[in-house]
């Protein structure tokens, strides 16, 4: 069975602070948070709730994505044995405030290659809707 650390590592592999529609990954376990150091300081492995930020979409284009996942459940719980993921409301929230809709994400037992590919066709999505709007 895969760890949380493990998963981690995997979500490291992602890249997904890379990818042209993401903003900024909000997980302190990856090497580029801007507090990792300090996280690898003071914990000695982390959990699989994170967020990313967008860079700014229509809310439209974000529902569409999220709602066409197929291994990601929309949902509120943290910590279950299913992948979840959620838009989050941020709205007295300075940090980034001028970025897109944040997706908070809770990752369960798939197989994080799978998660990762049911990701890429969400991105996909994205894409295709400001394309066609733009």
């Amino acid at each position: 069975s895969t760890t949380p650390n493990q998963l981690c590592e995997s979500l490291n592999g992602w890249n997904l602070d890379r990818r042209s529609q993401v903003a900024r990954v909000m997980h302190p376990a990856l090497k580029s948070h801007p507090q990792n150091e300090l996280f690898r300081r003071d914990f000695s492995g982390s959990s699989v709730l994170f967020g990313f930020q967008l860079r700014s979409f229509e809310r439209a284009a974000v529902v569409s994505m999220v709602e066409n996942l197929k291994l990601f459940s929309i949902g509120f719980s943290w910590g279950g044995f299913t992948s979840l993921i959620l838009i989050t409301e941020l709205p007295n929230w300075e940090y980034g405030a001028d970025l897109g809709e944040t997706l908070r994400l809770s990752i369960g037992l798939e197989d994080p290659l799978d998660l990762m590919e049911d990701l890429d066709k969400g991105f996909h999505i994205l894409r295709s809707h400001s394309t066609a709007s733009g």
